[in-house]
């Protein structure tokens, strides 16, 4: 390659480096615009559903696979959509059990309930950490007491 050669490889590559500046500032300026925004969400709204005719280009054997993990996944969501009925009625009951705390609470606060002075005793640290550390073991069902030969330890 002699030295003109050289130079117009070099023109070129400035002019492109120089295009793809241009592009980018326009892009930016484009994106920037909430009318170009809002006619490229439009268009891209129209597409939504169309068919693109990949599906149909893939060999037999992949559609096949493709339509068993979309048949997966609707059992996926079936199980999903059964843990969150569950969910919530786990969340209905309790949130009755901590009503009756909630109000109470409540009226402390607003000096309607003038707690006892049993209920104004305050536990001691450790006592509280050890209730919680037996509620911790005993939610998994299992006893707070280690079982060896049928016999408590």
């Amino acid at each position: 390659m002699d030295q003109a050669d050289m130079e117009d490889v070099e023109e070129e590559e400035e002019d492109a480096e120089e295009d793809n500046s241009k592009a980018r500032q326009l892009t930016r300026q484009m994106m920037q615009n909430p009318q170009i925004l809002a006619a490229l969400q439009e268009r891209l709204d129209g597409l939504v559903g169309s068919p693109s005719g990949y599906m149909e280009s893939l060999p037999k054997v992949v559609k096949r696979r493709v339509n068993a993990l979309k048949n997966l996944q609707v059992k996926c969501d079936h199980i999903e959509a059964k843990f969150y009925e569950e969910v919530h009625e786990l969340e209905r009951k309790y949130a009755a059990l901590y009503q009756p705390l909630f109000d109470k609470r409540s009226e402390i606060v607003r000096a309607a309930y003038e707690p006892t002075d049993e209920e104004c005793e305050w536990k001691k640290e450790a006592e509280n950490r050890r209730s919680f550390k037996i509620f911790i073991n005993n939610s998994d069902g299992s006893s707070s007491r280690t079982k060896t030969n049928g016999k408590q330890k």
